[in-house]
């Protein structure tokens, strides 16, 4: 049972592996405590629909499951969304508008479609918490990565010193930043997995 778990974190990647979700792992990575941020987001999300929808799969017509998993996950979605707003109102505003648009990330409805809608409820909310920290360590890589070549700091802590700080790698924390690092993020992820079929 503890495979479920495991899978989405290495295995079954969704950013690294099935390239899910890229576009919110781009565009919220340019510090580690908005990754943190989103990452905890699509876990609490992910898990909380993976659930319900394995909880009712056997009660909804096929041919409306798609619009109930979407009313589903919108729910947790706006849970969410007004609980970010209530607790941190700066990191509500950082993230933007990637919070409502949990609703229609792909990792989300991908696995409520491919794995709650088929499986059990506790091998489901699995599935989910193992794709939500999957998500959340790739997504914190690159924040922490991008924040610190691009600022000189991580979480507000200056890692390179003083002198780095003035003169940061600014590209890093812009788009082509992100491209750089998920490519290599992507890349090492593909050379493990070689070394370790060899």
């Amino acid at each position: 049972m503890f495979k479920y778990f495991t899978e989405g974190i290495i295995k079954n990647n969704p950013v690294l592996v099935l390239m899910l979700g890229l576009c919110p792992t781009l565009a919220v990575s340019t510090t580690a405590f908005n990754a943190l941020g989103m990452g905890a987001a699509v876990v609490f999300v992910l898990t909380l629909s993976n659930f319900t929808i394995s909880l009712i799969r056997q009660k909804v017509p096929n041919t409306i499951r798609i619009p109930v998993f979407i009313i589903v996950i919108s729910t947790f979605v706006t849970i969410m969304d007004y609980t970010l707003h209530a607790l941190s109102a700066e990191l509500y505003s950082q993230l933007g508008v990637f919070v409502p648009l949990v609703v229609v990330n792909c990792i989300i409805l991908g696995r409520a479609e491919a794995f709650a809608s088929k499986h059990g409820v506790i091998v489901s909310a699995l599935d989910g918490l193992g794709a939500g920290f999957g998500f959340t360590l790739i997504i914190f890589l690159m924040g922490a990565i991008r924040e610190i070549l691009g600022s000189g700091k991580v979480f507000g802590h200056i890692v390179f010193g003083t002198a780095f700080t003035k003169s940061p790698i600014i590209y890093m924390i812009l788009p082509p930043g992100g491209f750089l690092v998920i490519a290599f993020l992507m890349g090492s992820m593909n050379w493990l997995q070689q070394q370790r079929n060899k």
